[in-house]
């Protein structure tokens, strides 16, 4: 009876006026091959987050979608809460 558990990434999405990029990632735990559970993870990445640890395409999309004009206009936004 060999257990093994992986994660795999199952969605990249882009939300809200500041594109805030939502990574949803299942850890998936198998039996012998057979899934015997799975959950789901989801985190948000903002445009004033550091990115030096995000795998190559998260940091592609947010160079991609991350314009100086919407990291600026979210570091307002912030400023003003």
């Amino acid at each position: 009876m060999a257990l093994s558990e992986r994660q795999e990434r199952e969605k990249i999405e882009i939300i809200g006026a500041y594109n805030h990029i939502q990574v949803i990632t299942a850890t998936i735990i198998e039996r012998d091959g057979e899934v015997i559970s799975r959950t789901s993870e989801r985190r948000t990445i903002k445009p004033i987050d550091d990115l030096t640890y995000e795998e190559e395409l998260i940091q592609q999309i947010a160079n991609a979608i991350w314009t100086e004009e919407v990291v600026e206009a979210y570091k307002e936004f912030m400023s003003n809460q």
